[in-house]
């Protein structure tokens, strides 16, 4: 899909850690939040909030999550590791792209998971990890 087939009210969304300045671009290269924490040849986004907040929750490292409003500047695809694996056609609308994300604003109210939902999901996250499973590059 090509990032100017979307429609102009279309809303993505990048779930992380990273303190980033609007106007700026996330790119592909950064470690992955999953597997061993190779770098990341995609960079990861979608269309619900809800997708979004379980990539800031997950994401690694020390900062404040964070929820950036993003907008493709290329092609993009399917997230693989969720579509049709996990959930059959794309419902999450999650996405990738090697090409980079604009930063176009943050979503500054957010509410998380669940501790005990959030503890099992993270279990899940490290089990996969000890099993040595990657996310599909």
């Amino acid at each position: 899909m090509y990032a100017a087939e979307q429609p102009a009210d279309a809303v993505f969304y990048h779930g992380t850690r990273a303190d980033l300045p609007i106007g700026g671009q996330i790119s592909p290269g950064f470690r992955s939040n999953f597997g061993a924490g190779k770098p990341a040849s995609w960079i990861y986004f979608a269309a619900t909030l809800e997708a979004a907040i379980w990539g800031a929750e997950l994401a690694q490292g020390e900062g404040r999550q964070r929820i950036y409003v993003v907008r493709p500047t290329g092609t993009f695809v399917d997230d693989p590791n969720l579509t049709d694996k996990k959930f059959p056609g794309n419902i999450t609308q999650s996405y990738r792209s090697q090409a980079p994300l604009e930063i176009v604003g943050e979503v500054e109210t957010w509410t998380g998971h669940p501790p005990e939902q959030l503890e099992r999901m993270r279990e899940g996250v490290e089990r996969a990890r000890k099993a040595g499973i990657e996310a599909i590059d």
